[in-house]
């Protein structure tokens, strides 16, 4: 168990409990939820340490881990993913300004995205927690991803892009990740980061019941600013924010289940709509963002 004094991000003292969220998709348990009052992070207070976390993963109904697509929502995830694949896919592309490249994605699943980039030219290396989503990787796309350890063996300046598909929120070596991800970045290289966002209208709308609390597998959970200062800290420049449209739908969808019991999908889709609707005014505002960033030349 982690139980914090100082927040985990920019290590002030001025830290309190905010609200409490339910491990709807395994435990049932309560977490608490605390605050940073200076750089407004919030964070999962005695979530389960790296030993302890594993059975909070073991799953049917997580997704990015089973490939399922038993019930509606998860239906609707693997409808949408193809499109929203090709947009990383052509997002990496535009801002690395390469065709083809070396990449790392950190936390790979069963390795849908990888494939698609190997399809598309690039030389691809996947780190993955989770021995079923590693095994399904190997059975669905011929990819052997390796476990996260092998981060910090990995030759330096040796890829383009590094990839974090909600992912940085489950990592308990916060500053250490991101320093390793520092160096691994080869000159021009470019990082990506997608993470939920917290001040989102739909966060706003479904509080505790926000599906993007995702307690206790998600450690951290950060607006804008919480996320920038980290950046900062570990020598990274924001070069853009690009919004995760279909997210807002997806935890807007999740989040009416847990406060209600069961889905209203005309209720889920017009916070969705709303919630991007702000986002279409300030990126920032978007229920998932994602950070595209780079090295800070020393």
């Amino acid at each position: 168990m982690i139980h914090y004094t100082h927040c985990p991000v920019c290590g002030g003292a001025s830290i309190q409990p905010c609200l409490t969220a339910k491990d709807h998709t395994v435990s049932q348990e309560d977490f608490a939820i605390w605050r940073c009052n200076s750089c407004t992070v919030r964070f999962t207070q005695d979530a389960p340490g790296p030993d302890e976390i594993g059975p909070y993963y073991v799953s049917a109904d997580y997704v990015s881990h089973s490939d399922t697509r038993k019930g509606f929502i998860n239906y609707l995830y693997h409808l949408v993913r193809k499109r929203t694949l090709a947009g990383k896919r052509n997002l990496l592309k535009r801002e690395t300004g390469l065709n083809k490249g070396r990449l790392l994605d950190i936390g790979c699943g069963t390795g849908a995205f990888l494939n698609m980039m190997k399809e598309t030219g690039w030389a691809v290396t996947g780190l993955e927690p989770d021995v079923n989503a590693r095994k399904k990787a190997l059975e669905l796309y011929n990819i052997q991803p390796a476990e996260p350890e092998k981060l910090f063996g990995l030759e330096p300046a040796s890829f383009d892009a590094i990839t974090l598909w909600h992912v940085l929120e489950h990592v308990h070596d916060l500053h250490n990740y991101m320093q390793q991800i520092n160096k691994l970045l080869a000159p021009g290289g470019k990082l990506f980061i997608a993470v939920p966002n917290y001040t989102s209208y739909d966060a706003t709308v479904y509080r505790e019941c926000w599906a993007a609390w995702d307690v206790p597998r998600h450690l951290y959970h950060f607006s804008p600013g919480s996320i920038e200062l980290l950046f900062e800290q570990n020598s990274f420049r924001v070069n853009a924010y690009k919004p995760m449209w279909f997210d807002s739908f997806y935890v807007s969808m999740l989040s009416e289940k847990y406060k209600n019991g069961k889905g209203n999908i005309i209720r889920a889709s017009w916070n969705g709509f709303v919630s991007n609707l702000n986002a279409g005014r300030d990126k920032k505002n978007c229920s998932s963002v994602i950070y595209v960033a780079a090295v800070i030349p020393s």
